[in-house]
């Protein structure tokens, strides 16, 4: 029987160059999902209809597990987060605005003071010089300011949203040989009891052994009595022996090869070997003797 994880590992090479080489996680997903169908196809070639129920079941739980990758993805600054930002900038500048406004109704102030006190003070108009000077330096030293703190546009990095092939892969064979080892497990718990060899059945082989003792001592008696264990074997393996009973309404006639009688005086059926039946199943044909005569079989 093939293995999907070994059918996978002849392929994964390609699908992790394709997966590196891919745009976005959509058509990760797309990739990832086409190589299943195609190792589905190849898998399933021989499997019995049971274990391909199970197969696909798993496979299309893989399937929409991949399809939550497409779930992922990154968030970007908004129009609404660039407004506020901008927003809280222009609110900034209004308010030094309103400061250097009155800065300047302050010192428009003292001067207008200065000048009334010169007709009384002469040495008034020193300070009026200071206070000038003093203006202008301030008035310098803003023009130097706003040069300097020219606003640039505001640069938002683009993240990328990529996959590790190599990780994903990985997880991608594990969940292959989880379902590699499921089918496997469940082909052998229903092993049809034909392909089992002798060595699987103990009840049978103790049988056997004591039987071949019984004949080495020559003891017919022996071997008589261990034959009568052989329905309780079979039993133990799910198997029961039909006699054909002719007066029984289910006769079960279909299960026996008949043979007539060479006694013409013969009117009894004699059942030389039961059937074997497990369940419904017919396992062994048996074979009957009949009475010569055809009328004698209705």
């Amino acid at each position: 029987m093939k293995k999907i994880n070994l059918l996978f590992s002849e392929e994964r090479h390609q699908l992790q160059t394709e997966i590196d080489n891919a745009s976005s996680i959509e058509q990760v997903v797309k990739l990832v999902q086409n190589r299943l169908d195609h190792l589905e196809k190849n898998y399933i070639s021989e499997l019995n209809i049971v274990q391909v129920r199970l197969a696909s079941l798993f496979l299309d739980m893989l399937r929409q597990s991949i399809a939550t990758l497409a779930a992922a993805s990154f968030v970007q600054i908004t129009r609404t987060d660039q407004k506020q930002i901008i927003n809280q900038h222009t609110q900034f500048s209004l308010n030094r605005l309103i400061l250097k406004v009155l800065k300047v109704l302050i010192y428009l102030g003292i001067l207008g003071s200065l000048f009334s006190l010169t007709k009384t003070t002469p040495s008034a108009w020193m300070a009026i010089l200071l206070t000038s000077l003093l203006l202008g330096l301030e008035v310098v030293l803003q023009l130097d300011k706003s040069n300097a703190t020219s606003i640039e546009p505001l640069e938002i990095p683009q993240p990328v949203l990529r996959v590790d092939s190599k990780v994903f892969l990985d997880n991608f064979a594990d969940a292959l040989n989880t379902i590699d080892l499921a089918v496997a497990r469940f082909e052998e718990g229903n092993k049809i009891e034909s392909d089992r060899t002798i060595e699987e059945l103990p009840e049978l082989l103790n049988f056997l052994q004591r039987l071949m003792g019984a004949s080495f001592l020559n003891k017919p008696q022996m071997a008589g009595e261990l034959v009568k264990l052989l329905p309780q074997i079979l039993m133990s393996q799910g198997i029961r022996a039909q006699i054909y009973q002719p007066q029984e309404p289910h006769s079960y006639r279909e299960y026996f090869d008949f043979e007539p009688s060479i006694d013409p005086s013969s009117k009894d059926y004699v059942t030389i070997t039961p059937a074997l039946l497990k369940g419904d199943r017919l396992l062994t044909r048996g074979r009957v003797i009949e009475p010569a005569y055809s009328q004698a079989r209705e």
